[in-house]
């Protein structure tokens, strides 16, 4: 277990504060073009770090393509109105989407690129703009070799996409069919499973070495299957991989709360207009990252573990990639906050947030 250096007071008012190490975001989407003045206000706000999905239209598959991303995401950053030591501090991290073009030379120059931290895995089809994703992963074997070889981690959305498997199953039969063998075929690879969802994702990755480690969402800590589904379909709670039973909303709180370093925090804040949400064919994702750090103190409060806060959101992250913690602070105070209804997206558009409206007993000093 890693002690938490966060300071936790109670105040005579009985109002509580903890100051935390400024958190890392492990898993974002910041989509590209109109999208960026809103979500790269939002998660240098938020965050130090983040490492930047590569599902673009189209996507970031090599450095070049990774460069030119974050070049984007480093102008807009000069233009939106934000504290000037947040965009001194702010530095996203590029990923490239893994394709079954990919090569093992692609791997090399992004080891040696100095702003690429990790290869995306999607299996074709899995979430969004993952169409490129790949369709055969025993052909890979050269690029996976290579990843071992440079260090670069693979950031995996460990589902199956089989239309005939149940998509309440389709995390388990990926551990089952696929990722257990890859362990196994590549030992020297580090692996993130992203965006756990179900107990047998986390029992998985407690039963692996240092090398295999997972990011958990704050909408997978607070809410379950029932949350998504019951008195209606609510279309803001949806995302891929999609909600559990509550048993495994459990375990995923009781893991991330637990101290152990190979869970930390990933959001996976995923923007969508709303009008693209609310709809018949409603696009799948939350987005959370103007409020990520008072939902994942809400879930860690909820079983009365805030404590371990800071280990999951500031710490073991940095850790498992070898980067050094930030050294700035955020203080987070027990005090109601109501999240905003909506916020300004794309050109007269807005994005719906998780909980919109809704009030939570944690919020920023």
């Amino acid at each position: 277990m890693t002690q938490s250096t966060s300071n936790l007071t109670n105040t005579n008012t009985e109002v509580r504060e903890i100051t935390l190490t400024r958190p890392d975001d492990w898993h974002i989407h910041l989509r590209d073009g109109e999208a960026l003045p809103t979500t790269v206000a939002h998660a240098a706000t938020s965050f130090n770090r983040i490492i930047c999905m590569p599902n673009l239209v189209p996507p970031v598959v090599n450095v070049k393509d990774a460069i030119a991303y974050r070049s984007r995401i480093l102008q807009v950053l000069e233009q939106v109105d934000i504290k000037s030591d947040y965009k001194t501090s702010f530095n996203p991290r590029m990923t490239l989407y893994l394709t079954d073009t990919t090569s093992a030379d692609d791997i090399k120059q992004a080891a040696e690129s100095g702003i690429v931290q990790a290869v995306k895995l999607y299996p074709a089809g899995a979430t969004t703009n993952s169409a490129d994703g790949v369709t055969n992963l025993s052909a890979r074997t050269d690029v996976f070799d290579a990843m071992q070889k440079y260090g670069l981690p693979l950031l995996i959305h460990g589902e199956v996409t089989e239309t005939h498997v149940d998509i309440f199953d389709r995390e388990k039969q990926f551990i089952d069919t696929t990722l257990t063998h890859m362990v196994k075929q590549f030992p020297e690879l580090k692996i993130v499973v992203e965006h756990i969802t179900t107990g047998d994702a986390a029992d998985f990755v407690l039963s692996q070495s240092e090398r295999v480690a997972a990011t958990i969402t704050p909408q997978h800590l607070l809410f379950n299957r029932n949350h998504l589904l019951v008195g209606g379909i609510k279309p803001h709670f949806y995302c891929l991989p999609i909600l559990k039973r509550r048993q495994h909303q459990e375990v995923l709180l009781d893991v991330a709360t637990s101290g152990n370093p190979k869970f930390f925090l990933g959001t996976d804040s995923a923007p969508h207009a709303t009008h693209a949400k609310e709809n018949a064919c409603g696009c799948a994702g939350c987005y959370s990252a103007p409020i990520a750090l008072p939902l994942y103190a809400t879930a860690f409060d909820s079983v009365g573990k805030i404590e371990r806060l800071e280990g999951f959101a500031s710490q073991f992250g940095a850790k498992f990639y070898g980067l050094p913690i930030n050294k700035e602070k955020v203080t987070l105070v027990n005090r109601p906050m109501q999240i905003p209804t909506s916020y300004s997206y794309m050109q007269q558009q807005d994005v719906t947030p998780l909980m919109a409206g809704d009030t939570l007993p944690w919020s920023f000093k």
